[in-house]
């Protein structure tokens, strides 16, 4: 299974950006598919994650309202809007799916990390 991020860039505040992730390889079944980001000196983070089971979407408190997050089931990929961005959301951007394949089961995947840079 291969994530490949794409996106991303610097923009001002107040700005947007999309970023794009699409899922290759064997994707049997995707139990969740979403976006975390991670800045100098802190842990990785939760952005937005769509949930297979009961297509539950979830959402950092901090983007609430500003980014949206969309997936598209046949392409295998997700998108997240960011809109209204603020330099504290600068940080690299990491695409993850939790994929089951027959001959892992559930295993979490990663893609490259992409950065995002918000100026004042």
């Amino acid at each position: 299974v291969q994530l490949q991020a794409s996106g991303g860039g610097l923009v001002q505040a107040g700005g947007s950006l999309r970023l794009s992730c699409a899922a290759s390889g064997s994707t049997f079944h995707i139990n969740s598919i979403g976006w975390y980001r991670q800045d100098a000196g802190n842990q990785r983070e939760l952005v937005a994650i769509d949930i297979t089971t009961g297509n539950n979407v979830k959402y950092a408190d901090s983007v609430k309202g500003r980014f949206t997050i969309s997936r598209d089931n046949v392409r295998n990929t997700v998108t997240l809007q960011m809109n209204s961005l603020r330099p504290e959301d600068t940080a690299v951007y990491y695409c993850n799916a939790n994929i089951w394949t027959p001959a892992r089961g559930s295993q979490d995947y990663w893609g490259q990390g992409t950065l995002v840079t918000v100026s004042s």
